[in-house]
């Protein structure tokens, strides 16, 4: 068991050294990364919620969001070669459940609506990525190889392979990836462009039908 968590945190070091080009060494990624320092103290954490230790687990989140501006739930659950990207504002509830090879960035909230009991917070897929600010809120489910705009607030299930941007969350069937996998902001459409272009679209075929 030992072994297996040793082997995560090395998957963890390494995704970030290999994902961020501003990291120059492995100990810059332990030492001066909050997203790394959370993730590891959450695992940590989380373990010692699975064993029903009382107090603890919530005392060692508290200590680093304090230390990190990441509040991680204790009881929330997280994948393998899991990247914080900068890290400050990043909120994740207590019924969240995040599948391997996932990458979020400062400011995300993987929330709850306040409206629901049990499962309350979103589940989401292997290799997602959540853009800057982005809101995933309540018990709704984010599929595999989906990818989230900066800023768009998502309250509804998405089906894999799609991107989402906007507020609320729309679902363009474009995919806006690099080679490397990283969310393309800039290639990301406009949903409200892409709608007036269409009814532009239609007005011309109706003055094409008039005349």
């Amino acid at each position: 068991m030992l072994i297996r968590a040793i082997n995560k945190i090395k998957e963890d070091i390494k995704v970030i050294y290999e994902k961020d080009p501003a990291a120059n060494n492995i100990a810059e990624v332990i030492f001066c990364y909050p997203g790394f320092q959370a993730l590891l103290w959450h695992r940590v954490a989380h373990k010692l919620a699975y064993w029903k230790v009382p107090f603890i687990p919530r005392l060692i989140s508290y200590w680093t969001r304090i230390f990190t501006g990441i509040e991680i739930h204790p009881k929330a659950s997280i994948g393998n070669r899991f990247f914080i990207d900068h890290g400050e504002g990043v909120v994740i509830g207590e019924t969240t459940i995040i599948g391997d090879d996932v990458l979020i960035y400062q400011q995300v909230t993987l929330g709850g609506t306040g409206k629901d009991s049990g499962k309350r917070h979103p589940t989401i897929g292997n290799n997602v990525i959540i853009g800057a600010g982005a809101k995933v809120l309540g018990n709704i489910t984010i599929g595999n190889n989906v990818r989230i705009g900066a800023g768009s607030v998502v309250v509804d299930d998405v089906p894999e392979y799609s991107t989402v941007v906007g507020i609320p969350g729309r679902v363009v069937h474009r995919q806006c990836i690099g080679e490397d996998g990283v969310l393309m902001h800039n290639r990301i459409p406009d949903p409200i462009a892409c709608e007036l272009n269409r009814l532009k679209y239609e007005v011309q075929e109706l003055k094409e039908k008039l005349k």
